[in-house]
């Protein structure tokens, strides 16, 4: 159904006329080809399915239980539809298998570090579900089509379904109940869905039945991201070609970063940290380095996806922001040590001036006060990959300011104590910088 939906709209963006306006033009191309790639996907993930469904009929001990079975899809479908209309049984199993299932993700979330204000899932807004089926029918907005309940919206071929035949809601539903409930409960200004872009069509519907429906006043955006890939260039997958856990993910990452932690420090003529310390930050190399890549590309574009590239100590990556943070942070251990200089106490001296009489001076203290444009790059058009280039920007020029301007050394003790709050101002904006990307500094690696 949805290869059917995304190959009409290809149809019907093909068909338009091509727009005057260039921007409008370079919009409408965008679309097209938004619309192809989904559809091209769409179709590999068919293929992959039916060789999949080959595969099981031709397995000696799955082929006779398929056999048995013929019609288990519109089991599984039944007993969706039973769920929903509060059938005893499938409530009580649904309540059996929640909390597992939300103990898990909360394990998730708890190593990625990640909160949240609220969290309502697809279940709490089951009580609406029915209100908001009838609402529609009485306001005139959706209609019975084959006994399905349907909106019809202009611009579409296919309506969008708000209630089966049998009786079984649909995300379409929950997504207008949720509308509902935030604009009572919390009147934003702005919903933003952060979401797959081959759920775009998904999308379009939904705002286009929310307006109908009588909320104008929020603005509504579809945060569109790509698809990680493979070495293949396909959508990535373990060797025996099963979606890969994000959790398994994490730990592999993890355990490569540990590898390199361990060989760095071994390679020291005596090593800095003891195994814990090594496992601590190879937990915040690892994830950094997952977290940084996903964000670094540009949203909307597939990239490929490789440990190798992701934990290199070079170039645009978190184990680099990672390393640069920790060069700047030694500079302060070793200052403290040499000149009995604390960099917590120089930050209280209002007398104290930065100095920049070098190029590489001036590069670094313009990097630095160019934080705040691209914080607001990324909040703009919700962009994270603007806030990475920075970063990596600012590691770069650090990089070519430590390696010509003498800092411990510097000619005069103004100017050591100038370039010492120039290294703190990078550090504390590398610092406060992967922080909004959700990734933890090092202090030694």
């Amino acid at each position: 159904m949805q290869i059917k939906e995304t190959g009409q709209r290809v149809t019907e963006l093909e068909a338009l006329a091509a727009p005057e306006d260039p921007k409008e033009f370079k919009k409408a191309g965008k679309r097209l080809a938004d619309a192809k790639r989904q559809l091209a996907e769409l179709k590999t993930e068919e293929a992959a399915l039916e060789s999949r469904v080959a595969s099981l009929e031709s397995d000696p001990e799955l082929a006779p239980l398929i056999k048995q079975h013929p019609d288990i899809d519109r089991q599984v479908l039944a007993e969706t539809a039973a769920l929903h209309g509060g059938d005893p049984t499938n409530v009580e199993l649904w309540r059996e298998f929640m909390p597992a299932c939300l103990g898990e993700l909360a394990k998730m979330y708890e190593r990625l570090g990640v909160r949240f204000d609220h969290t309502l899932g697809e279940s709490f807004y089951q009580d609406r579900l029915r209100g908001v089926v009838k609402d529609l029918v009485a306001k005139g907005l959706a209609q019975e089509s084959d006994g399905a309940i349907c909106v019809f919206l202009k611009g579409h071929n296919a309506p969008m379904i708000v209630q089966k035949k049998d009786g079984a809601f649909l995300y379409a539903t929950t997504d207008l109940a949720t509308v509902q409930y935030r604009m009572e409960t919390w009147r934003p200004d702005a919903i933003l869905y952060v979401v797959d872009h081959r759920q775009s069509l998904h999308f379009e519907q939904l705002f286009a039945a929310v307006r109908l429906w009588g909320y104008r006043d929020v603005e509504l955006q579809h945060i569109s991201f790509g698809t990680v890939l493979g070495e293949d260039g396909r959508p990535y997958k373990t060797r025996s070609g099963d979606t890969v856990g994000l959790m398994g993910l994490l730990d592999e990452a993890v355990e490569r970063a540990y590898t390199i932690v361990c060989q760095n420090d071994d390679a020291r003529p005596e090593p800095l940290l003891s195994d814990t310390e090594r496992r601590q930050v190879a937990e915040r190399i690892g994830i950094g380095a997952i977290k940084y890549a996903d964000l670094a590309h540009n949203r909307t574009s597939d990239y490929v996806f490789s440990y190798d590239k992701m934990l290199a100590m070079t170039g645009n990556t978190a184990a680099y922001m990672q390393y640069s943070y920790a060069r700047v942070r030694s500079i302060f251990e070793k200052a403290n040590a040499d000149c009995g200089l604390r960099i917590a106490e120089l930050r209280k001296q209002p007398e104290i001036v930065i100095q920049l009489p070098t190029p590489q001076e001036r590069a670094l203290g313009l990097a630095l006060l160019q934080f705040s444009e691209a914080l607001d790059r990324v909040v703009a058009d919700s962009r994270p990959n603007h806030l990475t280039a920075y970063l990596f920007d600012l590691a770069s020029r650090y990089s070519d300011f430590f390696e010509n301007c003498p800092v411990l050394k510097a000619e005069t003790d103004e100017l050591r104590t100038s370039r010492l709050l120039l290294c703190d101002l990078t550090a504390r904006t590398l610092e406060r910088g992967l922080a909004l990307l959700g990734i933890e500094v090092v202090e030694r690696m």
